[in-house]
């Protein structure tokens, strides 16, 4: 039964419908939709964004020891924190011999070591990190991230993923990952070694991708997330493609170099986060002689489950 005055003219027109006589207050939560009015709810789009007074910010000499977020939840109409609908990215500035402790609400932090020196340690467990190491971090305790040399650490969580369903982290021992430690050297070892090997122009591009014991199945870094190193060789363009999954990418190193989002031209700046909006066409270009590299995170677990991944090769619009 319609609860307006004026009759619609079409089902596309009905308003949210409620039972008519409800006898309980869980029957009069009931809501009513339809083919005509349920599927063109408008959400804003998720921007083509490259946030860079954040590490400015991170990386001055006046900073306090804090966190950063990359927020970007009023642009996206998000209630809560986020960069994009499920990833959240700070910058974690630690000054010498002091310490920062953090909990996040997510199922797997991801931490890498943009400068600087120390240790993190939930109190069972503890790791030694320097520039260039990545690791990650199981979701729910509290981490006491302490710098022995001025540090700043690029963080990625799902937060967003959780607050959006109301959803706990997971308890203690439950998560989907432990403690994982990347070192730089090992990293670079592996770079290394993609390249020795090479690959088709089938391939898109030489990224290096990170797993762990506890997710090698998937070939994830958690169930919903993935996560690359990118490198692109002075004077290489990688080919424009497109996918479903958004991604929010670390500008590690890249003299000259930018990405192409359909059509327009996005300049790279130093320790940047750059947003790649899901389905847009893009490329990167390095216009220098160095190798660029860029860490990326993407949601692109959700959709390899979903069997929705929607990677092709692609051209820019004119």
């Amino acid at each position: 039964m319609s609860q307006t005055t004026d009759r619609p003219q079409t089902i596309a027109e009905m308003p949210a419908q409620r039972p008519a006589m409800p006898t309980t207050a869980a029957q009069a939560r009931g809501r009513f939709f339809n083919t005509g009015n349920a599927f063109n709810v408008q959400l804003p789009p998720v921007p083509d964004h490259l946030f860079i007074a954040e590490p400015i910010a991170a990386l001055a000499p006046e900073t306090p020891t804090s966190l950063i977020a990359c927020d970007l939840s009023q642009q996206l109409a998000c209630p809560f924190p986020a960069t994009t609908p499920l990833v959240l990215a700070r910058y974690a500035r630690i000054r010498p011999d002091e310490s920062l402790t953090a909990t996040f609400a997510a199922s797997g932090i991801i931490c890498y070591v943009i400068r600087g020196s120390g240790r993190t340690t939930d109190g069972s467990e503890r790791i030694e990190w320097n520039p260039g190491d990545l690791f990650i971090l199981p979701g729910g305790p509290a981490y006491i991230h302490s710098a022995d040399t001025d540090a700043v650490l690029w963080m990625v969580t799902n937060e967003p993923q959780l607050a959006f369903e109301h959803l706990r982290p997971p308890a203690q021992g439950t998560a989907p990952t432990a403690i994982v430690h990347f070192t730089a050297g090992e990293i670079e070892r592996q770079i290394a070694f993609i390249y020795e090997i090479g690959r088709t122009e089938e391939i898109p591009g030489s990224a290096l991708i990170f797993s762990s014991e506890g997710q090698e199945a998937n070939r994830n870094i958690l169930p919903t997330l993935t996560l690359a190193m990118n490198s692109l060789p002075g004077g290489v363009t990688q080919r424009p493609h497109i996918h479903n999954a958004v991604a929010v990418s670390l500008i590690i190193k890249g003299d000259k170099c930018y990405s192409v989002m359909d059509g327009r031209r996005k300049d790279w700046a130093p320790w940047a986060t750059s947003i790649t909006p899901p389905t847009a066409v893009h490329s990167h270009h390095n216009g220098g002689n160095e190798q660029a590299m860029f860490l990326i995170v993407q949601d692109g677990g959700i959709f390899y489950h979903a069997r929705a991944m929607g990677f092709e090769f692609a051209e820019h619009p004119e």
